[in-house]
This record gives C-alpha cells, sequence and structure tokens, in this order.
C-alpha cells in the first residue's frame, strides 16, 4: 500500500516571506509531501513504531494509516486515585497485575490521582490503563517524548511484553530511536529516510548488574521506595544491585531461629528500573547463593520470603524455584494501642508466603 501525504502550504504574498524565499532560495510553495510503501496487511503483527524527528510527518503518517485513531482518549479524573481510575468496571486483580507489569510498583503511586504523578509515573499508568482497556487498535503519539530515557526504554519493553500476552494492535508514535530495541516492534516506519521494514524479533538489551554485600547503609536510599513502612531487619546481611554503578536493587537476610532456613525481605526495586525483570532475577542470584552455603554461617539454608504485594505475589507463583507455602489474612494495626484482632482500626492484608525450592 502506497502512502502519500500533502500538506498544501502556498507561500504568502508578503514582504516577509517573501524575502525569506528569495535569501533561501524556496520557490513556488513551502508544501509537506512525504511517499512510501507499507503493506501493514501482508503479516500478522501486535506493535508497530513511527520513529523519526520533529516535523518528518509521523503523526500525519498515523493518521493516514489508522484514521487518527488515539489512546487515552478520556482524560482522567482531578480526584480519583488511579486504582479506582483504571478500568473500574474490572476486577482489582487485574488493574493492579497491570500495574506491575508496566512497572508502576509503587504502592503508595497506586493511591494517588493520576495528576500528582511524576512525569514518568503518569506515562507507565497511562500504559496500565491501555493494558486493561485494550482495544483493538491503540496508537500513542510523542511515545516517551517528555519522560526520563531510562524510564522510557525500560517502560516501552514492560508494556510491550505485557501488550503481546493478549490481542489487539498497538502502534508507537515517537522521536526517539532508543525504545526501538526494548519496544521490539513487528515493524517499523521511519520518516527520515522515509522507509517501511518488517522486523524480526530479537532479545532486548542485556541490563548487567553487580551485586554486593552491604551495610545497612544503603536501606535510607530505598526505604522509600518500599511499599510498606517497617524497620530494619534483626541480625540482617544487606546486599545491593548496581547497574552501572547505580544502586538499583535492595534485599536483606536474615537467619530463622535455630539455622533451619533464611528469611528474605526488604526487597526493593528503583521505581525507574522495575519492568525490566531485575527484581526476580536479583533475589533467584541471592537465594541461590545462600543454598549453596556462601553466607557468614557457611551453611547451605533455603529461603523463605513473604510478601502482601499483589505483582510479586504472582510473579512468584509463576516461577519453578519458588513454592508457594502459605496465604494468610495478617492485621497490622493502624495505632500502636490497637488490639491485634483489628477490632479498634486495625487493616488486614493478605500475606503470602514462598520458599526457594531450587
Amino acid at each position: 500500500m502506497k502512502v502519500e501525504i500533502h500538506h498544501r502550504a502556498p507561500i504568502p504574498d508578503t514582504y516577509r516571506a517573501a524575502r525569506v524565499s528569495s535569501m533561501f532560495n524556496v520557490e513556488g510553495d513551502a508544501d509537506f509531501r512525504l511517499s512510501l510503501e507499507a503493506d501493514l496487511s501482508a503479516r500478522p503483527w501486535q506493535v508497530g513504531l513511527i520513529v523519526g524527528p520533529s516535523g518528518s510527518g509521523k503523526t500525519s503518517l498515523g493518521n493516514a494509516l489508522f484514521g487518527g485513531a488515539t489512546a487515552q482518549s478520556v482524560p482522567w479524573p482531578k480526584r480519583a486515585a488511579i486504582i479506582d481510575a483504571i478500568a473500574p468496571n474490572e476486577p482489582m486483580d487485574t488493574v493492579t497485575a497491570s500495574l506491575s507489569q508496566v512497572g508502576l510498583g509503587s504502592v503508595p503511586s497506586w493511591l494517588r490521582p493520576w495528576h500528582h504523578l511524576s512525569m514518568g509515573e503518569q506515562f507507565r499508568a497511562d500504559l496500565a490503563r491501555l493494558l486493561c482497556e485494550r482495544p483493538p487498535l491503540a496508537v500513542v503519539d510523542e511515545f516517551t517524548s517528555t519522560i526520563d530515557r531510562r524510564v522510557a526504554q525500560i517502560g516501552a519493553g514492560a508494556f510491550a511484553k505485557a501488550w503481546r500476552r493478549g490481542s489487539g494492535q498497538f502502534v508507537a508514535i515517537t522521536c526517539h530511536e532508543d525504545v526501538t530495541d526494548w519496544l521490539q516492534p513487528d515493524w517499523v516506519i521511519n520518516t527520515r529516510s522515509g522507509e517501511f521494514q518488517w522486523r524480526c524479533l530479537r532479545r532486548p538489551p542485556v541490563i548487567e548488574m553487580d551485586i554486593f554485600k552491604a551495610d545497612g547503609s544503603y536501606w535510607p536510599l530505598f526505604e522509600p521506595h518500599h511499599y510498606l513502612k517497617l524497620p530494619r531487619m534483626v541480625a540482617a546481611d544487606y546486599y545491593v544491585g548496581f547497574v552501572g554503578g547505580e544502586p538499583v536493587a535492595h534485599a536483606a537476610f536474615s537467619p530463622r531461629p535455630g539455622l533451619v532456613e533464611a528469611r528474605a525481605c526488604r526487597l526493593v526495586i528503583m521505581p525507574e528500573w522495575q519492568g525490566a525483570g531485575l527484581g526476580l532475577r536479583f533475589l533467584n542470584e541471592l537465594c541461590a547463593l545462600w543454598r549453596r552455603g556462601i553466607n557468614r554461617y557457611e551453611r547451605p539454608l533455603r529461603t523463605l520470603f513473604h510478601t502482601s504485594h499483589p505483582g510479586l505475589a504472582t510473579a512468584l507463583r509463576g516461577q519453578p524455584l519458588w513454592a508457594q507455602v502459605s496465604a494468610s489474612i495478617g492485621c497490622r494495626a493502624s495505632r500502636p494501642h490497637d488490639s491485634v484482632s483489628g477490632k479498634f482500626g486495625g487493616h488486614f492484608r493478605a500475606v503470602q508466603g514462598f520458599r526457594y525450592v531450587e
């Protein structure tokens, strides 16, 4: 299919326009033209990408190919928390799973209105909403254009992976080529060169993490991003994962009474790195070290891990290295003098236990 775009712009009959056209040898008109071959019906596809510099016709091309279909046409409510605003008629588990899948795993952020989030969090919330609504065709213009590039890359990769699990077609329109390898599109149109190309799926870029044993001094850096407010673990060994010298992952391990097994806790991935799959890889590597006896006790120990984060619990259930061993409703008192039974203001959370079984 050949696509022809022609925006007419006759040169005005004014002094300034005449002078500029004469100085820069612009004759006839200032029309914009773009022509390319793009047969999108030749193969089945789910993710497409239109990329090119500003002013190269990306938006016009998207309108020509897809009839101006745009995602997120319904504005976010001013006051509602995003956990209530996203797909209000869908089960809550569907919403929390979508938020976790796109890397917005910070529970406090779920409780804020969209307008109170950072630009990176708004970007991920938009993607989570799109995953829940899942229209047959979604076209997102200015995709990742206004956010930090690391958030853009990891967010694009997390979204594309989640989108491919279902149906529908998604098209990103952006001036940033750095998301291409993360988005893994089935086809790319480059408006700079005017070329259309089918692509084969390849592995996304590799992220290398170095893990070091720490003394707990890094915990204040990670603590604001943990979904629960808890004190430090007693007699714990702290581990921090670094990517390019930047601390991005944190976990703590302590022995259970009698040295029968270890307990892992305080697992945190920095927000801009959420969605890349670093959390489970980081945790699995530490559990493997303790299972081989690489710890201060020089004793092979299995690891027990508890969480009430719905996205993390779902991910652990899908891991062959982990077995779920408990699923209880725990009560946290909202004030120090509240009773354990929760009769005076405590609130309940589902605490799920998993054991590393490798």
